[in-house]
């Protein structure tokens, strides 16, 4: 069985429409299965491809390359198109985000795919290029051609394969907690300063999840009196704890939430959270984020014995300076 596409170059036809149909499917948020089997060949071909046609648009001759060599030099310049197009993406006002890189992509696979036609369409018909479909071997190939040829496309098929499954199968990223503390107004401002002996004040206390996993956290506040103190002999400031007073906690289980680095933040868990002091002074009042089960403390005792073990093995600390008057 032979396909031969003579009077058009169908290739190049199917490249730019390829990348037109990518268009719609990333903009809609379409099927991710659509998106990948669309965008792979978008982004590890095609490009290459066109500009390789561009260049070569003749047969094999002494203007031209065969199809296997076409093949292998479309994946080599697709790898290194497609990063010099996001690097040069990086030094204009739209920087490397999807709409900016889709278009520029689709802009490019356009332009070279007509660049290429154009000068198909000059060369005699019997030196273009065609795309010829055989399921057999040219009869006048050696067996090492043969080879060769057959051991190139399993190449290429093992690497396709490779690819999609590293990037179907999701690979595990940093792994991280955010914790913050905002004032009563949901911004990082307005924090209370100065508080009155047993008057309730109010910050906000949030916590998202991207540790790929569920995690089961602690948050505890503390009351402590501290102070600064320079060691000589190891030529460092060290802090000194004097008292440490147990404010609140609670307990929160949450499911682990991927990063969104397209669309807007969103807080995963948040609480308005009222707490009091009963001593007078001023504090640094610490918010520590713990990811296993703690004791349960007495609030009316001193624990600065367990200061230093407390802000040690805190997984993440935000704290505040309060006046308690």
């Amino acid at each position: 069985m032979n396909l031969s596409f003579q009077r058009y170059p169908i290739d190049i036809l199917i490249g730019i429409i390829w990348a037109l149909i990518l268009v719609p499917v990333v903009i809609y948020d379409i099927n991710e299965t659509v998106r990948i089997v669309l965008g792979l060949p978008a982004i590890l071909f095609i490009p290459g491809y066109m500009l390789i046609f561009s260049l070569f648009p003749a047969k094999k001759t002494l203007q031209g390359i065969d199809i296997i060599e076409r093949i292998a030099l479309s994946f080599g310049l697709s790898i290194a198109i497609v990063p010099l197009i996001g690097l040069g993406l990086n030094y204009t006002p739209w920087g490397i985000r999807l709409i900016p890189i889709l278009s520029s992509l689709v802009l490019f696979i356009v332009v070279m795919g007509c660049i290429s036609w154009v000068r198909w369409s000059k060369l005699p018909s019997d030196e273009r290029f065609i795309i010829d479909l055989d399921i057999t071997f040219p009869e006048n190939e050696s067996r090492l051609d043969k080879a060769l040829t057959i051991i190139l496309a399993i190449s290429i098929l093992i690497s396709v394969v490779a690819l999609v499954y590293v990037i179907v199968i999701p690979k595990t990223g940093e792994r991280f907690t955010e914790f913050y503390i905002l004032g009563e107004d949901g911004i990082a401002d307005n924090y209370p300063r100065n508080m009155s002996l047993d008057v309730s004040e109010t910050v906000i206390v949030g916590i998202v999840n991207h540790e790929y996993k569920l995690m089961n956290y602690t948050v505890e506040i503390w009351a402590i009196n501290q102070s600064l103190h320079y060691n000589e002999s190891i030529g460092e400031n060290e802090t000194l704890y004097h008292h440490m007073w147990f404010v609140d906690s609670q307990d929160i289980s949450l499911e682990h939430v991927p990063i969104d680095i397209e669309g807007p933040w969103e807080p995963q868990w948040e609480r308005n959270w009222s707490f009091s002091i009963n001593r007078s002074g001023t504090f640094k009042l610490a918010f520590l984020l713990f990811t296993e089960q703690q004791d349960s403390y007495d609030k009316y005792n001193d624990h600065v014995a367990i200061a230093e073990e407390k802000m040690t093995h805190a997984y993440r600390e935000v704290h505040l300076w309060v006046t308690v008057e």
